[in-house]
């Protein structure tokens, strides 16, 4: 558990610096019980998401580039393919899409997963990247319920329980 913890926190450092030698992304997920949702804010390297994204196109995509409402639709798309939440296993909850952030090298992504009724806890698979780079490592940290708890999604396990 201490290597885990260990690992998670030098790959969250690591986000935060310049030039990266691994593929990672951080996932924090908020349970909004009022409001009976997730909201999710998801960190990527910006390189690695838009080779993720240019796969299939005719065109390199750019954050900076590529016209705001191709690359929007090109992240739901990618976010919907890679990304899901449940609250019974198999289940794919609909994502609604915020919007992204520009942080230095990376980018925020935001969205938002409706919930029909409270819950204790969620089904994620988790597979961003997973395609394009397979040692990719996603990171999700969880704040729900008063207990904060983080879950190491990679390529074979993609797939976890997350309760609260």
């Amino acid at each position: 558990m201490r290597r885990l913890i260990f690992l998670l926190l030098l790959l969250a450092a690591g986000l935060a610096a310049g030039a990266h030698a691994y593929h990672a992304s951080i996932m924090d997920v908020r349970y909004n019980a009022g409001k009976q949702q997730l909201e999710v804010a998801l960190k990527v390297f910006t390189d690695d998401f838009e080779k993720a994204l240019s796969a299939g196109q005719p065109r390199p995509v750019s954050f900076e580039e590529s016209p705001k409402p191709q690359v929007t639709t090109l992240v739901t798309a990618l976010l919907t393919r890679s990304v899901s939440f449940g609250t019974k296993p198999g289940e794919a909850l609909p994502l609604h899409f915020i919007g992204f952030q520009k942080e230095s090298d990376a980018h925020w992504l935001y969205f938002s997963v409706k919930l029909a009724r409270p819950v204790k806890g969620i089904y994620l698979r988790h597979r961003l990247l997973l395609d394009t780079f397979p040692d990719e490592m996603n990171i999700v940290n969880v704040e729900a319920g008063g207990k904060k708890q983080s879950a190491l999604f990679r390529d074979g396990e993609e797939s976890q329980k997350l309760v609260w």
